[in-house]
C-alpha cells in the first residue's frame, strides 16, 4: 500500500483517479478547494478507511502530516469556460499551487505527478504532437492563462527533478471525456451532449472543420497510473490518436442521443487551435499503454452519466 496525495481530487479526473488508486490498495488524501471539483464526484468514497478529503487551496501552504509516498498534482480550472473566468486563479494553481505540491514531495520524499495539457503545444505547428515539440504559444492571449501555467509548472517540476533528484512525472493530457464531466464545463463533448438531450442546436465555432483527440476517462486514468509507476521523467503524452473533426463529434452525438438537434454556428475564440492529435509513441514503448475505448463508445457512456442527472 501506498499513501498518495491528489490535488484537484474532487475534479472530474481527480475523482476517477482516487477511485484507482483505491481500487488498487493504496490509501489517498483528497485536497480540493471545490472552485471547479464537486464532493459528489467524491462522496462515494467518505465511507472507505483508506480515503480522506481536505477543503484546502493548494495555492496556499499543504500541510498533510505522516508519511506520503506520491503528490499527483491535479488541481486546476481545465476548460476554457472556467479559466477565463477565473485567470489568476488559474496562474496562481499553476505556479504557486505548483510550487507548494513539489515542497510537499521534497518534504516527505515522494514521487511526484504533475497534469500538465497538450495546450503546452498552443497552436501546432508539428502535427500530430510529439513531446520533443516545444509548442506555439501566444503567453498574451486569453488563453495564455492556462498554458503558460501548465508551461511554467513542468518547468518547476523539471527544476525540482534536476537541482533537488525529485522523482518526478510530467504527464500532457488530451481532451479527456466520460462521466463527472460537469454539464456548464464549457468543454466540446460535454457542451453537446448537454444541448443534444435538451434539443437545443449544438454550438460550433469556426466551421467545424478543426481536430481533435478524444480520449475516454478510463483509458487516461490506466495511462495516469502506468506512468506514475515507471520510472519516466521527461514529458509523456496520454491521449487518443484518432483524429475527429468537431463537426464529426456533433454527428456522433446527435445519433447517440437520437436528437433532432441542429448546428448553430458562431466565430472561432481567440488562439483556438486548428489541430490537435498526440504522438503517442512513448507510452506505447515506455507504459506498454494505448487507448482501448471508441469515440462512440464513449460517447454513449457518457451520454448515460448525463441522462442520470437531474434535469434531464
Amino acid at each position: 500500500m501506498a499513501r498518495v496525495v491528489v490535488t484537484g481530487g474532487a475534479g472530474f479526473l481527480g475523482s476517477h483517479l482516487c477511485d484507482s488508486l483505491l481500487a488498487r490498495g493504496d490509501a489517498v488524501v483528497c485536497i480540493d478547494n471545490l472552485v471547479t471539483g464537486s464532493v459528489s464526484n467524491v462522496e462515494h468514497l467518505f465511507t472507505q478507511r483508506e480515503f480522506q478529503f481536505v477543503e484546502h487551496d493548494v495555492s496556499e501552504y499543504i500541510r498533510v502530516p505522516g508519511e506520503v509516498d506520491a503528490v499527483l498534482h491535479f488541481a486546476s480550472p481545465a476548460s476554457p469556460i472556467d479559466y477565463l473566468e477565473i485567470p489568476i486563479q488559474t496562474l496562481k494553481v499553476g505556479s504557486l499551487g505548483t510550487h507548494n505540491a513539489l515542497g510537499l514531495a521534497k518534504a516527505k520524499g515522494a514521487k511526484f505527478l504533475i497534469a500538465s495539457t497538450s495546450e503546452v503545444y498552443g497552436i501546432p505547428q508539428v502535427h500530430p504532437q510529439h513531446e520533443s515539440y516545444w509548442g506555439n504559444v501566444n503567453p498574451v492571449g486569453p488563453r495564455g492563462v492556462y498554458d503558460e501555467a501548465k508551461r511554467f509548472s513542468e518547468a518547476m517540476t523539471m527544476a525540482y527533478h534536476r537541482y533537488h533528484s525529485l522523482d518526478t512525472r510530467i504527464v500532457r493530457i488530451f481532451n479527456t471525456y466520460g462521466p463527472r464531466m460537469r454539464p456548464g464545463d464549457g468543454r466540446v463533448v460535454s457542451n453537446f451532449i448537454v444541448q443534444a438531450l435538451k434539443g437545443r442546436p449544438l454550438t460550433i465555432y469556426g466551421d467545424g472543420s478543426q481536430t481533435r483527440s478524444f480520449c475516454y476517462v478510463d483509458d487516461e486514468i490506466r495511462g495516469l497510473v502506468a506512468l506514475l509507476d515507471s520510472d519516466e521523467n521527461d514529458p509523456v503524452n496520454i491521449g487518443n490518436p484518432d483524429e475527429f473533426t468537431i463537426s464529426q463529434l456533433a454527428e456522433i452525438v446527435v445519433e447517440v442521443v437520437g436528437s433532432a438537434s441542429g448546428i448553430e454556428y458562431h466565430d472561432l475564440p481567440v488562439d483556438d487551435p486548428t489541430q490537435r492529435r498526440p504522438d503517442i509513441t512513448r507510452a506505447r514503448e515506455i507504459l506498454g499503454w494505448e487507448p482501448k475505448i471508441e469515440l462512440r463508445n464513449g460517447v454513449e457512456r457518457t451520454v448515460e452519466y448525463f441522462v442520470g442527472l437531474a434535469g434531464f
